[in-house]
């Protein structure tokens, strides 16, 4: 009975809402009510549906939308297709401004687009434009903000299939690892990816998008063979898929499974299919990342002059978009490549003012101005495994030069940071660092601690604690 009266209030406010539309067209137009019903209704019937006393019949409402010259969508909607085109137009020159040009001048589009898409009652469009601010963000750096829009656009299509949504989780997904949060982005992508198997919606292009996304956390976590099947997946799947973007995206993701098991040369021509696509669509941002991961191969391959120049471009490119916080954790991995090409000095005065600006963001100091780098830094919220990967440079670095003291200083708040992450890999590397430094100082039982503290993570590689792998798509 509950049910049925709210729905039947929601069907008379629907006829309210029409009954009040016919009245403003008809006035806006200067007809009568006899002019508008004639020759087909009565007056009396247009003025009873004016005031929501009754409910009109399709035949009755394409009559009246024909009188009103406007479209029955619009008449029983309030929605007018021209407005929708226009908005979607937006949408798509919003999207290419974020492509091409800064993450800033894009959320101001995006802003003008929701503000228009709400008052007009817009759902589709308006998640399209949250959706957009959503990757603003993130391109910003502002992660608690990302996970706003993002979780705003689930709830706007929380009635909608799944697929429809997958583009938001993969974006809450991705502001959670950004934070340093791997197994809540792993589960995120995880859920979603057993939804979609477990009740057939087997959709290519969210699969897709989803397994790409699942790559970077399992690599962190050292989940290397949940890596690999995701990217094989996601290889497999990628046929199927007519978006040339998402499937740059796989190409980037499978590569660092590549990168893993040595096949630098595979990696980098993966890559160099992610960069030739990107290139044609004219997407800066993802382009930089092409750089980025090939300068990341090149140093695996012992090629650091290359990777230079690779971090480089990155580099550069990310900062001309003001794209603060990828363009940090490109500068910590370039740092790595001048201290292996024997410029310690040069890498630790770019690392300092990467964790010095974290300090200044805390007590709210201005940003940068000056147009020579990002306007914030790397903290345990903002970049953590970036962060930590700064802090152990650093302690390299001082324990190169004799400096102890400092050294154990960088490297025990190298482990605060990627403690909090999960990041395996990451975590027994350090460990050895840290216990090597403490066995030469003869500190042999602290030394110990550091080293079982490393096998420790290396005998749990992440996948232990993630849970049953997803299930799989009939692929």
């Amino acid at each position: 009975m509950a049910e049925r009266s709210a729905g039947d209030g929601r069907a008379a406010d629907a006829t309210g809402d029409i009954g009040r539309r016919v009245l403003r067209l008809r006035t806006e137009r200067g007809f009568t009510q006899r002019q508008l019903a004639e020759p087909a209704y009565t007056a009396a019937y247009v003025s009873t549906l004016e005031t929501g006393k009754v409910r009109p019949s399709e035949a009755a409402l394409r009559h009246l939308a024909g009188r009103l010259g406007v479209s029955y969508e619009e008449l029983t909607t309030g929605r007018s297709p021209r407005d929708a085109t226009r908005l979607r137009a937006g949408l798509t020159d919003a999207r290419r401004a974020l492509a091409t040009g800064s993450a800033e001048d894009a959320a101001a589009l995006f802003h003008e687009l929701h503000a228009e898409a709400e008052l007009l009652g817009f759902a589709e469009e308006r998640a399209s434009a949250l959706l957009g601010l959503g990757d603003c963000a993130l391109e910003t750096g502002e992660l608690t903000t990302a996970r706003d829009h993002f979780e705003a656009v689930e709830q706007l299509l929380a009635e909608e299939p799944l697929p429809r949504r997958v583009p938001a989780i993969r974006g809450r997904a991705v502001a959670h690892l950004l934070a340093g949060e791997l197994r809540y982005s792993c589960y995120l992508l995880e859920s979603a990816i057993d939804e979609l198997n477990a009740s057939g919606l087997h959709d290519p292009n969210a699969l897709l998008l989803l397994y790409t996304a699942a790559i970077g956390p399992y690599m962190d976590m050292g989940a290397h063979a949940r890596a690999v099947r995701a990217a094989e997946l996601a290889l497999a799947l990628a046929p199927n898929v007519d978006d040339p973007g998402l499937v740059a995206r796989m190409h980037r993701g499978v590569a660092r499974t590549l990168i893993a098991e040595g096949r630098t040369a595979e990696a980098d021509a993966s890559l160099a299919k992610a960069q030739e696509l990107y290139e044609q669509l004219r997407i800066h941002t993802d382009l930089a990342h092409c750089h980025w991961m090939r300068g990341y191969v090149h140093a695996q391959d012992g090629n650091l002059e290359r990777a230079e120049h690779e971090l480089r471009t990155a580099r550069d490119m990310l900062a001309s978009k003001r794209a603060a916080l990828f363009t940090v954790q490109v500068e910590v991995e370039l740092a790595d490549v001048l201290r292996r090409r024997g410029r310690a000095a040069e890498a630790e005065a770019l690392l300092l003012p990467l964790l010095a600006r974290s300090a200044d963001a805390e007590g709210q100091a201005p940003a940068r101005t000056d147009g020579t780098g990002p306007t914030a830094g790397l903290t345990a919220e903002r970049g953590a495994v970036h962060a930590g990967g700064a802090h152990r440079l650093l302690g390299l670095i001082a324990d190169e030069r004799g400096d102890a003291d400092t050294a154990e200083e960088h490297y025990c708040a190298a482990l605060s940071l990627l403690e909090r992450t999960g990041a395996a890999g990451d975590l027994a590397d350090l460990c050895r660092l840290l216990g090597d430094l403490l066995r030469r100082e003869g500190r042999l039982e602290a030394a110990m601690d550091a080293y079982r503290t490393g096998l420790g993570h290396r005998a749990a590689p992440g996948t232990t604690t993630l849970g049953p792998a997803p299930a799989e798509p009939p692929v």
